[in-house]
């Protein structure tokens, strides 16, 4: 029998959660400067009068890093919980991450052979 008494926690923190942006977004309308003119308009970069335009075209590599990061970064995400639960999982499980990280690898060593990684 499912029993709702024992999700009573679970529902208030799920609500608080959705409340507190709903909160911040109208404490801050109510703070926030109301008047509108020029200097409002215009772009803000740390203080600095804004020169040139605000879209300018950048190299392509700076998205291939980026791309890498991300790549690698989930890596880890993924063999976390893997890595915790090591001792219980068995031969198979480490064979499975093995092929993970080898199909990682050879990624990297494709991009690198390519010349993703490099600055020039």
């Amino acid at each position: 029998m499912f029993i709702l008494e024992d999700y009573v926690y679970v529902f208030i923190f799920f609500l608080i959660a959705c409340l507190i942006p709903f909160g911040a977004l109208s404490l801050s309308s109510l703070v926030r400067p109301n008047g509108i003119g020029p200097e409002r308009r215009t772009t803000y970069e740390s203080g600095i009068e804004p020169m040139g335009e605000a879209r300018i075209q950048f190299n392509i590599r700076y998205y291939m890093f980026a791309l890498l990061f991300v790549l690698f970064d989930v890596e880890t995400l993924f063999l976390y919980p893997w890595a915790v639960t090591f001792n219980q999982l068995g031969l198979s499980a480490f064979i499975e991450a093995f092929i993970f990280i080898s199909i990682l690898v050879l990624g990297l060593v494709y991009a690198w052979r390519k010349g993703a990684l490099e600055w020039s």
